[in-house]
């Protein structure tokens, strides 16, 4: 940072300021402005005034960015120094956004893991300043010979800076003689200072003095799964579960369960997530629907962990075995899946923490231990953790476990109730994991305060689940989602799951098929992260009355599904969904968070945008937007108009270009304003790719019908 000596303050006499009575004064060499000559302020990335490092992962798009300004009318400039986790250092010019904030930014490329550095360096623009003038004042014969003689100065200093390459340093040696040369028409100096040679030498090194620089920052940046993925969500013992002739269910295994793993993996999802595998407690065990009445068969919640076999390190009896269990995660590897387990800080009475390490509960005064609540919900089966009895134990406890089952070879974990739990545990223990396990991703399921949910990733989670299941019409979404691609992207990775066993939300009771496809066309494109619960793709859409959960509900007993046979009636939605995986896959735009910006439609239910990616950034070398048009009335057919700013897919205003529809693959000529027509019963949402090529910017092209089948 610049520094500045301070000098005494001045009265209106030219005196020194009389100190106050009883204070003493400061000597003015010992104080040094905090601000910079050219002050720099709200350095972007930052999370809580860097009291915690940004966040990216490995291919992530970030901007870089701050408020740059001086005083007077000079003009000032920024670059953004970056430090990768091998030390080699680049730096990018910063470009001005909006007008009259003040505002700077630049995007760049963050491919690698580990920890970058960056800082933010200002300056006053000497040559810009220049510029500004001279395009004013040239024409006009104001100033004619004086401002070509600031030039000649400008381009002598930048002739003589060794750090610039050789051919700008004779570029700039050229140019100083010429500015000096007052026999040359001034038209013809001025042009020879601005040619397109000068202006990209001069970006890739300023011509500028005062030189101020921010604090160096941090981002931490984790691999790409921590970012990107879509996730399917699967009871083991549901799949491969056999109804045999007296009504009862005989669990499956992990071993039934694997024959379900080329499936998902077919469907284009990276992530299986399991709901706990260990073993269930029989106390106060619940029965179908979390009732109270249990049957001899009722296999109870995974939540109520432990019993007579044991605790978080063993496995279920009916599954197999922990050694069973590697098995099965192998062979999901083998088909491109990653398991992701369950990590729940929870206990049933049986676990055999309550006899070994009751203080790690809470007794209440008579006698008994709390059980989980959240009123009206009881959990009778389920003890929570007191984490306040025995802090350094519960956390030693918890490193066991984790390392346990990374050990087996997972490396996701998918947190229950997270924020039921201290947050200084959760910082500790998620820190020294990765200290030594850089790849191990810890997902929040956090539906919870605004505060507390961000929080939480900020200490350390590298995914949440969001409020997305609760926004559902236009105005809601275009909130929701504008709030994460740029409000909350520095720290929060939402990873937006269209439902779970604990929620079925009545858009989705009642909003039938449409709803179910709308709210994966959402999800998809909407976030880099995406989940789905098994049975959504089976359109299961009846609620436990009063409630917002499925009917039979699969947390309280064993439920086979016959995929196959749905999708053979055309009961299923899975090509759809696979479909969408599909081209998540095939459009690096899809794959970052940071570039989604809403677009505007003439009709309340008509949810409009766009993100894209520059060629620069993407491994084919092509730019790549997307834009995703969404009829979020399930019930309708509806016709409007969609308004585009079409900068924000990289194309110049007034552009026309084509379209294809990813899904139903029909092209259309468009631009800024277009017609379109959804129907909720048949396709309810457009995803579009922009086409670049110069023939599809063709305007003589005949536009196709925007009816969708």
């Amino acid at each position: 940072m610049a520094k500045t000596v301070a000098k005494p303050a001045v009265k209106s006499s030219g005196r020194p300021a009389t100190a106050k009575p009883g204070v003493k004064p400061v000597a003015a060499a010992a104080f040094e402005p905090i601000i910079g000559r050219i002050p720099i302020v709200d350095v972007f990335p930052e999370v809580s005034g860097g009291r915690w490092p940004a966040k990216a992962y490995a291919g992530e798009v970030v901007p870089f960015g701050a408020t740059i300004f001086r005083e007077g009318h000079d003009a000032v400039g920024g670059r953004v120094e970056l430090v990768d986790p091998t030390g080699a250092s680049s730096s990018y010019g910063l470009r001005m956004i909006g007008t009259g904030i003040d505002r700077f930014q630049r995007l760049a490329h963050l491919p690698t893991q580990g920890t970058w550095r960056f800082r933010i360096r200002a300056f006053s623009d000497d040559f810009a300043t220049w510029q500004h003038n001279a395009a004013i004042k040239v024409p006009a014969g104001i100033d004619v010979d004086l401002m070509f003689l600031i030039a000649s100065e400008l381009f002598v200093r930048a002739g003589a800076e060794a750090a610039r390459p050789a051919a700008d340093r004779a570029l700039f040696d050229d140019l100083a003689l010429l500015m000096a040369d007052a026999t040359l028409p001034a038209e013809d100096r001025l042009a020879a200072a601005t040619a397109p040679t000068v202006l990209d030498a001069v970006e890739r090194f300023p011509i500028a003095s005062l030189d101020t620089f921010s604090e160096w920052h941090d981002v931490k940046v984790e691999r790409q799964r921590a970012g990107y993925g879509a996730w399917y969500e699967f009871f083991p013992r549901s799949v491969g579960a056999v109804q045999n002739a007296d009504g009862t269910i005989t669990s499956g295994t992990f071993r039934t369960a694997a024959r379900r793993l080329p499936s998902v993996a077919a469907m284009g999802f990276d992530v299986l997530y399991l709901p706990p595998i260990h073993p269930i407690g029989e106390a106060f065990r619940k029965g179908p629907n979390n009732t109270l009445t249990v049957e001899p068969g009722d296999p109870g919640s995974p939540w109520a962990i432990g019993g007579a076999a044991g605790g978080h390190d063993a496995v279920h009896p009916d599954l197999g075995t922990v050694a069973q269990f590697k098995i099965f995660r192998e062979a999901a590897q083998k088909v491109g899946l990653e398991i992701a387990l369950d990590f729940a800080l929870q206990a049933s009475p049986d676990h055999p923490w309550v006899t070994t390490h009751p203080e790690w509960f809470t007794t209440l005064p008579d006698g008994s231990i709390a059980y989980a609540e959240n009123p009206p919900k009881k959990y009778q089966d389920i003890y929570p953790i007191n984490f306040d009895n025995d802090p350094a134990g519960i956390r030693a406890e918890a490193l066991r476990l984790l390392k346990f089952w990374i050990a087996t070879g997972v490396k996701i974990f998918r947190v229950d109730n997270p924020h039921t739990k201290p947050l200084d545990f959760w910082e500790y223990v998620i820190t020294t994991i990765n200290a030594e396990y850089p790849d191990v991703i810890f997902l929040a399921e956090a539906f919870t305060r605004p505060a507390l949910m961000q929080t939480l990733a900020k200490v350390g989670f590298q995914q949440s689940y969001t409020y997305f299941t609760w926004r559902n019409t236009k105005e809601e979404l275009e909130e929701f989602l504008d709030g994460l691609a740029h409000e909350t992207a520095a720290f929060f990775r939402p990873n937006l799951f269209v439902n779970t066993p604990d929620i079925l939300h009545a858009y989705l009771q009642f909003g039938g098929r449409p709803a179910y496809k709308i709210r994966a066309a959402i999800a998809a494109t909407g976030s880099p992260s995406w989940g789905v619960y098994s049975g959504y793709e089976l359109i299961e859409n009846v609620a436990r009355p009063g409630s917002e959960e499925n009917i039979d509900n699969e947390k309280y007993q064993l439920k086979p599904r016959d995929f196959a046979a749905a999708e053979a009636a055309d009961a299923s939605i899975a090509p759809y969904i696979t479909q969408l995986n599909q081209i998540r896959r095939e459009h690096p735009a899809l794959q970052q968070l940071r570039n989604l910006d809403i677009h505007a439609s003439d009709d309340d239910s008509i949810l409009v945008y766009s993100k894209y990616i520059a060629g620069s950034f993407t491994e084919s070398g092509e730019d790549d937007g997307i834009i995703v048009v969404a009829n979020v009335d399930p019930w309708s057919v509806r016709e409007t108009t969609v308004r585009l700013d079409v900068t924000k897919f990289g194309l110049d205003p007034g552009a026309q270009f084509r379209v294809t529809d990813l899904i139903t693959g029909v092209t259309w000529l468009w631009g800024a304003d277009n017609y379109v027509r959804l129907n909720a019963f048949g396709e309810p949402v457009h995803i579009l790719r922009v086409h670049y090529e110069p023939d599809a910017l063709d305007a003589r092209a005949e536009p196709a019908t925007d009816e969708a089948p």
